[in-house]
Parts: C-alpha cells; sequence; structure tokens
C-alpha cells in the first residue's frame, strides 16, 4: 500500500453505494476506512437506491461544488398499480389500481416526459422549505406546498418485464431530476398510478460505474486523483515557474496559463496542472486580463 500524503489521503471517492445505507451512513462508513474526518458527497442518493456516489476526501472536498449540476444517469423499475406515500418501495402503499395499461400507453407516457418539466420534490426529500428539509416535515407528520423546480430529462426509455405491471426505465437527467417522482407522473399519466420499485445510478457527470469501487473495499490505494476533476473542466497544464505561483494562489495575467485562458471568450474555471500533471489549483476569470484561484490544493 502507498503512504499516504502527510495530510492524509486526497481526492476522489467513487463508491458503489449499496442499498439500506444512507449517503451520510457512506460518508462516516469512508471516513474510518480513509483514516481521516474530510468526508464529503457530491450529492445524496436515496437509500433504497444503489450506485454511483461521489465523495471528496480531504482538500479535494472543495472540489465537489464543481459537480453540484452535473447530469446523472440511472436503471430503475417502476410497478404500475401501486401508489405509495414516499414514491417508491420504502413507503406506504396509499392506494391501488385495476386499470389495465397497454404497452404502447406506457411508452407514450414516458416520452411525453422529456424534455424540460416541472418537478414537485417529494416530501421524503432534502429540499428544504422555509429552512427545513422536507423529509424532516414528513416524519414530524406535515404536508407543506413545495414549489415546483425546473428540471431537464434527456431520455426516459421503457421496457418490458415478463410482469406487465412491472417495467424498466433507463434515465439520462439534470441535477435535481426525481426518477421516483418521474414514476409516479409515468403512473398518473396512464391512470394507474405507480412506484419506483429498484434505482441504480450509473453516472455523475463523467464519473461511472467504472470507477466505482464496493463500500467494502474503500482505502487511499483506490481513490482517482484530484486531477480527475479535468473530466468536468477546461484544463491547462502550467510551467514550473508559474505553478509556484499558482500554488501560492496568485492573481495572475490569463496569458501565463495559455492561451485557453487569455482568449477573453473563454469563461473558466480552468483546473491548472503542474508540470508533472498534478492538479495545483482551480482558477477562474478576475478582472479584465487576470485570473484568480476559485481554491488552492497545493503539491500532494
Amino acid at each position: 500500500m502507498s503512504i499516504p500524503s502527510p495530510t492524509g489521503p486526497v481526492g476522489f471517492c467513487v463508491v458503489d453505494k449499496p442499498s439500506g445505507w444512507t449517503s451520510h451512513d457512506v460518508v462516516a462508513r469512508c471516513r474510518r476506512l480513509l483514516g481521516t474526518r474530510k468526508v464529503g458527497h457530491s450529492g445524496t442518493l436515496d437509500p433504497m437506491a444503489t450506485g454511483v456516489l461521489v465523495l471528496g476526501v480531504g482538500p479535494a472536498t472543495r472540489l465537489l461544488t464543481f459537480l453540484s449540476g452535473v447530469d446523472k444517469d440511472y436503471l430503475a423499475t417502476i410497478r404500475l398499480g401501486v401508489e405509495t406515500d414516499t414514491l417508491d418501495a420504502d413507503g406506504e402503499v396509499v392506494a391501488t389500481h385495476d386499470t389495465a395499461v397497454g404497452p404502447d400507453a406506457v411508452r407514450a407516457a414516458a416520452a411525453a416526459l422529456t424534455g424540460a418539466l416541472d418537478q414537485v420534490p417529494p416530501m421524503v426529500s432534502a429540499v428544504k422549505v422555509d429552512g427545513v428539509r422536507l423529509h424532516e416535515r414528513a416524519r414530524a407528520g406535515e404536508v407543506v406546498d413545495r414549489p415546483a423546480r425546473s428540471v431537464q430529462v434527456d431520455r426516459f426509455d421503457v421496457s418490458p418485464t415478463d410482469d406487465p405491471l412491472v417495467w424498466r426505465a433507463d434515465v439520462s437527467c439534470s441535477s435535481g431530476t426525481y426518477v421516483r417522482v418521474l414514476a409516479a407522473d409515468l403512473g398518473h399519466a396512464v391512470g394507474s398510478g405507480a412506484h419506483l420499485t429498484s434505482l441504480r445510478r450509473t453516472r455523475v457527470g463523467p464519473f461511472t460505474l467504472d470507477d466505482a469501487v464496493p463500500l467494502d473495499d474503500v482505502e487511499p490505494d483506490r481513490l482517482l486523483p484530484p486531477g480527475a476533476i479535468s473530466r468536468v473542466l477546461a484544463t491547462v497544464q502550467v510551467d514550473a515557474g508559474t505553478a509556484i505561483d499558482v500554488g501560492h494562489g496568485k492573481v495572475l495575467d490569463a496569458g501565463r496559463l495559455g492561451p485557453e485562458s487569455s482568449d477573453p471568450s473563454a469563461e473558466g474555471p480552468w483546473a491548472v496542472l503542474d508540470p508533472s500533471g498534478d492538479l495545483l489549483a482551480v482558477y477562474q476569470r478576475h478582472r479584465s486580463g487576470t485570473v484568480k484561484p476559485a481554491m488552492v490544493l497545493g503539491h500532494h
């Protein structure tokens, strides 16, 4: 095993989250496995769900902000005919329907639930209303009005299973989209109600299941380096002299980061790599002709 840096492990930990664990549970477990308190996640995944959960470790936790708006992919199963109070299999059944739904109607309803949509967040979600998370209000027995939020669903492909009431779904969507709301809306559209029976996240932005490790296999050697943020951000590599100034967080003439940043139409931010390819910092546009650090990682 390699020796971790003096400040502890640093990088991205992509976990294949097991079912039944909250995202907070996974963070707590990884803190123990990695021997550091400094672990955070880029966005929650429901306890029932499995799949890609991206964690930042050490100073790389500050890089998670650049993943906040990335799109995501999911594989799901949806059961028609039964509604639950949580819109998924963890909830209590609140309605059942005997409506027979043909395959063409299900496919047409799914196709209509693509593009720009307004979604109402479920009561059991982490969205805050008046400063309190909805799932906390739900546990207290409250139901409150939730403003709809604009989301983008690029793909909602459904396919039948051996059970005519159970459908598989392949979803690609913007950050903030609730797949269980999609499932419930599909059920309402075909007149039968529906709920989500399984959910597996297969991609968070550039991070996929190919990057993910089982929770029990998390260790410092399995972290992706901080430079993996270059999968999301434009990347520049600087010479040794500039690397010293970047490491000190200096405001620089844009041209010192190279032609990409000296183009005034280029907005950034830029992942700045040293001559060996390690991430030093993320820089952003400052005043005319200059760039400044959004965050400095330094050498690890």
